[in-house]
């Protein structure tokens, strides 16, 4: 099996890596962080905008497009990508995330889940060899396996049981595959617990994937469980391969999974909170609804250059959220969304360069010279 991914450089600081990912809409660089599109759209934002601010492939969610407005209907318009004209790569997650999220109204099986939908109550179900039909016929470029989303704190017992689990549907995910040429990526369960994960990933390279992913984290536990498990998981990981750490996360996240070996990331959060008036900037996060910047004429972040800091100042965006008016989630997004990509388009040049560690430093020294709420 000839894998996508193609290494460019190792760090000699540390963990971290440069490359690029084939797939039929593209190849994008690694590291690097994904848009979320959940239904189809990247919410507050057009295709131009992300393109203009530098996105190279985007998120988008089984489960949602497979409730509303349903994968043949997509199939019909010509897939995913004539649908809601992106033609860069997409990633689509199983959906076994947000079932987990629904377990009220689902059940886990060793067939798969059956589910309630949260939009009308029909009854569903989603089994490994189904997701990989829905998202074959959605067009993505990265499919992902059917996975169970192991709670915490769970026990051992409950881990085992689930990643034994999650490993069986991605042997049938596998099998359930057709010549496509999208690629499926594994993804690695196990809870909290670092032997169980090694045992999963063993036995997902011994199926064989495109890309192996990290599941099951950010899920509630302390940031320093999270950092430890991927200290001792990614470097495991197949090295031929792409590593893609899932629903991570905050910048900080970004920064120190990439210093670990993590090439691929998606998070709500960039989207999610410029809705809600929370900016990113080098000196750390903005509520832009404080009254502190009534009258503040300076852009969100003085050292970006996106559509927003370069045409808005703080005042303005302030303004716009305060009256609801819609233009304010449009702005925030845009900015926010420049500063995760940018972000990482810095951890590349750095990584190129061989300067990732005094990258890091300086990451750290930007936030620590904010005033208290972050700049």
């Amino acid at each position: 099996m000839t894998s996508p991914y193609r290494l460019l450089k190792q760090s000699g600081e540390c963990a971290a890596r440069l490359g690029e990912v084939h797939t039929l809409h593209g190849v994008f660089p690694t590291p690097i962080f994904m848009p979320v599109g959940t239904q189809a759209t990247v919410k507050g934002v057009t295709p131009e905008n992300l393109t203009e601010l530098g996105a190279r492939i985007i998120l988008a969610n089984t489960y949602h497009l497979y409730i509303r407005p349903g994968h043949e209907l997509i199939r019909r318009f010509g897939g995913l990508h004539r649908f809601m004209h992106w033609d860069g790569p997409i990633l689509t997650d199983s959906g076994g995330f947000q079932i987990y999220s629904l377990k009220d109204l689902a059940k886990i099986t060793e067939e798969g889940a059956t589910f309630r939908s949260h939009l009308d109550g029909s009854k569903l179900s989603l089994t490994p060899e189904s997701a990989v039909a829905v998202q074959e016929a959605l067009g993505s470029d990265i499919m992902m396996c059917l996975d169970t989303c192991i709670p915490y704190p769970a026990s051992r017992e409950e881990a085992v049981k689930a990643t034994a689990l999650t490993t069986r549907w991605a042997r049938r995910s596998r099998a359930a595959q057709r010549e496509t040429g999208q690629l499926l990526f594994g993804i690695v369960q196990g809870g909290m617990y670092p032997e169980l994960r090694r045992e999963a990933l063993a036995a997902l390279v011994e199926i064989g994937f495109d890309g192996y992913a990290l599941g099951g984290l950010s899920v509630g536990e302390p940031e320093e469980v999270m950092y430890d498990l991927t200290e001792a998981i990614a470097p495991e990981m197949p090295a031929d391969h792409p590593r893609y750490l899932m629903g991570v996360g905050t910048p900080e996240n970004l920064v120190e999974s990439v210093w670990r070996g993590i090439d691929m990331f998606d998070c709500v959060m960039p989207t999610r909170n410029a809705r809600n008036g929370m900016l990113f900037t080098s000196q750390g996060r903005i509520v832009i609804k404080n009254a502190r910047y009534q009258d503040d004429p300076r852009p969100v972040d003085e050292e970006c250059g996106c559509y927003t800091c370069r045409h808005y100042s703080r005042a303005y965006l302030r303004h716009l959220y305060m009256a609801r008016e819609i233009l304010s989630s449009h702005l925030n997004t845009i900015h926010n969304l420049h500063y995760f990509v940018g972000l990482m388009a810095g951890v590349r040049q750095a990584i190129s360069e061989e300067r990732f560690a005094a990258f890091r430093k300086d990451f750290y020294a930007g936030r620590a010279a904010g005033d208290p709420e972050g700049a």
